[in-house]
């Protein structure tokens, strides 16, 4: 069989187990999910009697209703805007329309695994860099390793799985020292959790630097993970590439309808995002108390440091029905936890303490 020999060392996607399974694997009756960094207070609930008219008829191919309602959040036109089938798909869309064979792309490492992916399938060379010794990535390395065949750089702005951030200043420097021919993707799924006054505001820096790209989602803050709904902002020119390879009708009508819901709710995000940093802090709290080390995070999950082998501690929390995710390059005895609820974290903590006496 000729297939593309660019995908011959990928594996398909593998999700974690269930909840489901791993209730029957290990016969409990509760099992905690902390692994996808989703939100545990759920979606608005306005969306909970939603209807949807017309199904027969395919959706908006241009989510008119929705990039309307951001054009007006963002003071952005509404060319600057594209839409993804969760913003995991404008990644897509970015290797599609910028990678050729042969062509750089860049990051830091750790990260998240579907720039390497997107990249590897267009034939493109990811060329990564470790993060600091403080978890950030590394701006001025990656501005040291650019080459002429340098077409993206992606920079997770915070950053899966280290949680931090770089800063409006650092940022300014890095996109300073650049040529603007390299597109610069912003990943900021998880912007919406920061705290940190230093955060960059990236999108009123579009008119000075046209060659960034910042993608964000619904599926963390706004609990709509499930509808797959993400969105991509950045300059007339690079969208309208990106739409030359965007998939029509990619983003379906109820998830369209769902989000601009989402939007109009702000009460509902800000309320989420007050919990999510009160149980931060609870977090911060009671791993000092157990001497349990971790990186401070501007997001919805935390990177804990077991200072044993991770994945042996991931078995030992399942058994106890706890899912959370092991395994990141570098950091073998890390893992990283979703931020659930109060008692959520509070039982988790409990368990791991045990665990980490017990091995």
């Amino acid at each position: 069989m000729n297939y593309k020999k660019s995908i011959e060392k990928i594996e398909p996607y593998k999700p974690g187990l269930s909840e489901k399974d791993i209730k029957i694997k290990y016969n409990l009756e509760k099992v905690v999910k902390l692994a996808s960094n989703e939100n545990p207070y759920g979606p608005s609930n306005r969306i909970k009697d939603i209807r949807l008219d017309s199904i027969e008829r395919y959706p908006d191919n241009y989510c008119r209703e929705l990039r309307s309602k951001l054009s007006k959040k963002y003071d952005v036109e509404e060319d600057n805007l594209i839409f993804g089938n969760g913003s995991v798909e404008i990644i897509q869309m970015l290797a599609r329309a910028f990678v050729e064979p042969n062509d750089e792309v860049l990051t830091c490492t750790p990260t998240f695994q579907s720039y390497y992916l997107e990249t590897i399938i267009e034939q493109g060379k990811m060329i990564d860099i470790p993060v600091t010794e403080s978890f950030k990535f590394d701006l001025d390395g990656l501005a040291n390793i650019i080459t002429p065949r340098t077409k993206l750089i992606y920079i997770a702005n915070p950053n899966n799985p280290t949680g931090t951030i770089v800063t409006e200043n650092e940022l300014r420097e890095f996109l300073k020292s650049i040529s603007k021919d390299i597109v610069v993707v912003l990943d900021e799924a998880y912007s919406e959790f920061v705290n940190d006054k230093e955060y960059p505001d990236s999108v009123k820096l579009l008119h000075e630097y046209p060659n960034i790209c910042i993608l964000r989602t619904f599926s963390k803050a706004y609990g709509l993970a499930s509808y797959r709904v993400g969105y991509g902002i950045s300059s007339v020119e690079i969208i309208k590439e990106l739409e030359k390879v965007r998939l029509p009708f990619n983003v379906s009508s109820i998830a369209q309808k769902v989000a601009c819901i989402a939007i109009d709710d702000e009460a509902h995000l800000n309320e989420c995002v007050k919990n999510n940093r009160k149980v931060i802090e609870l977090v911060y709290e009671k791993l000092d108390e157990n001497n349990i080390e971790y990186i401070k995070t501007e997001t919805n999950f935390i990177m804990i440091d077991t200072k044993k082998d991770g994945k042996l501690v991931h078995e030992k929390l399942l058994q106890n029905g706890y899912i959370v995710r092991p395994g990141f390059p570098g950091m073998d005895s890390y893992l990283r936890v979703t931020i659930g609820t109060e008692a959520e974290m509070l039982d988790f903590i409990d368990c791991l303490k045990n665990i980490l006496k017990e091995i």
